[in-house]
């Protein structure tokens, strides 16, 4: 099941409207085909349920459901609502603009473009909140760089928003000149002179432009300029040069405010920072793509002498700082390690997780026991994309069971404490790229830039179950299965939102 968008043409959905008390809508995808198709009923005047939502029993606050697959359930399958059960409030949901995002966006024809990022960020579309952004370069970049390659320049005086060179071959159709840069004549190829802020500086203001809530940004660095590592490479097995403390700690701190600050005179602030993205990722030997390597005890000792006395004197005080940004493998010991020590501590809001080991790492022996050591942190899921294993195919398009893999990750992460979800790349094109070490994976959008055409995957359709109808500010409230319902297959999680309405998500796989 894809959604085949293009300069004419893409599915939208009408603004959300609460439905009146004793009533409730529905929004429904499934495998045959529906795509948050829209209903409405009215609860049942049976007391048989006094608290359930979604058409079973009775329920005076409006109620929106927006369900996964079909929802013609035998009536002694009960969900009941206790909205006195209070857990959790979410942050959001969203996606990362890398450069493989941005010049996959930029590669379709504008009013494609303007669809594609309606379909995230607008009421028509999913209402995205939440933007993940690389500071410099990932591998989903075209090449590795940082905004200070300059040897030893410990004041950063050259730092800047690079400039990425690169040869990008013409294939006829829409050329690349006419969406981000002067192509070279001749039909065989061009050069086009590349610049990441430039392709996503102007997409994240479009993006802000089409919200009707505020975005919460927040950027992860992947590498260090190289002199400032022991490997002196991008790639493989390094960590900072020297300890916490020390020139080149304090310089890479500095990093951090440096992108600030060039952000902001492009009129972009961001909600948070990371501390680093996969800081396990540094410790592994030929490690093939941009790493930094921090033990969790390294990184306390960053944030404590380093990186959060620079937030906290700069005027970006009040960006909000995020540990781990790694696989809830590392949890609760990575926030034991940070969170015990009062001087890392006071200067850390929250902890991000990543996906992509959690079959080895269960949620209740991860994620719980560090709500439950650290509850005034919160926790949010910070990057997930399926293709990224071996053994998975890169790219399929249409396939539903992947986006049954995305709700079903959400819910998990939702009814355990996590306060929102990051999708990875917003859009990529028909290999899983462009990535410059050939790490390929899937999105919920797929780009063909050769037919000015892209498609809204299953993937899409399962976030904005979650994304369009639970925003910031919602409340995690209980949700309790009769006996029967608890012999079904059903997932489900329920919130309390800031207007009074109350939404249930329903899966069922």
């Amino acid at each position: 099941m894809v959604c085949v968008c293009n300069a004419t043409y893409c599915d939208t959905l009408d603004p959300l409207v609460l439905p009146d008390p004793g009533t409730y809508v529905k929004y429904e995808s499934s495998k045959a085909g529906k795509r948050l198709e829209r209903s409405q009923g009215s609860f049942q005047r049976s007391l048989h349920a006094p608290g359930t939502c979604c058409g079973w029993g009775r329920w005076a606050r409006p109620c929106l459901c927006p369900a996964i697959t079909p929802m013609s359930l035998p009536a002694d399958l009960v969900l009941t609502l206790d909205t006195a059960q209070r857990y959790q409030k979410v942050k959001g949901f969203g996606g990362s603009i890398t450069d493989a995002a941005a010049i996959n966006i930029l590669s379709l024809p504008a009013a494609a473009q303007d669809h594609l990022l309606r379909s995230y960020f607008s009421e028509e579309g999913l209402e995205y909140n939440l933007i993940r952004l690389p500071m410099a370069s990932c591998d989903f970049s075209l090449h590795a760089y940082t905004y200070d390659d300059v040897p030893f320049d410990y004041e950063l005086a050259h730092f800047s928003l690079r400039d990425e060179d690169t040869k990008l071959k013409a294939s006829g159709g829409l050329g690349w000149g006419t969406t981000c840069g002067e192509a070279g004549e001749g039909q065989g190829g061009s050069v086009l002179v590349l610049h990441p802020f430039i392709l996503q500086i102007p997409l994240l203001h479009r993006a802000l432009a089409m919200s009707k809530q505020p975005l919460s940004l927040y950027a992860s660095p992947w590498t260090s300029p190289t002199w400032m590592k022991t490997s002196e490479a991008f790639v493989g097995k390094g960590t900072l040069k020297g300890q916490a403390g020390d020139k080149y700690h304090k310089t890479w701190a500095n990093y951090f405010i440096r992108f600030l600050d060039e952000y902001a005179k492009h009129n972009v602030t961001f909600w948070a920072v990371t501390a680093e993205n996969e800081p396990s990722a540094g410790l592994i030997n030929n490690y093939p793509f941009q790493c930094l390597g921090f033990t969790a005890e390294q990184q306390r000792d960053f944030i404590a002498r380093d990186l959060g006395p620079a937030l906290a004197n700069s005027s970006h005080h009040n960006v909000q700082l995020i540990i781990l940004d790694d696989n809830r493998l590392h949890l609760p010991h990575w926030a034991k390690v940070v969170l015990e020590n009062e001087e890392a501590a006071r200067y850390v809001h929250g902890i991000g997780i990543h996906w992509y080991l959690d079959f080895i790492g269960p949620i209740k022996d991860t994620v719980v026991p560090t709500h439950e050591l650290f509850p005034n942190y919160f926790i949010l899921a910070t990057e997930a994309c399926i293709g990224a294993h071996f053994w998975e195919r890169d790219v399929i398009l249409g396939c539903w069971e992947r986006g049954n893999q995305y709700s079903h990750s959400i819910l998990t992460n939702l009814n355990h404490f996590v306060a929102g979800w990051t999708d990875w790349n917003l859009a990529l094109d028909l290999e899983g790229g462009p990535n410059w070490v050939k790490n390929y994976v899937d999105s919920p959008i797929i780009v063909d830039s050769s037919e000015g055409i892209f498609y809204k995957q299953p993937m899409f359709y399962h976030m904005g179950h979650f994304s369009k109808f639970i925003p910031e500010g919602s409340q995690r409230v209980g949700l309790m299965a009769s006996k029967e319902s608890k012999k079904t297959e059903l997932e489900y999680t329920a919130f309390l939102r800031p207007d009074g309405a109350v939404v249930v998500v329903v899966l069922n796989r």
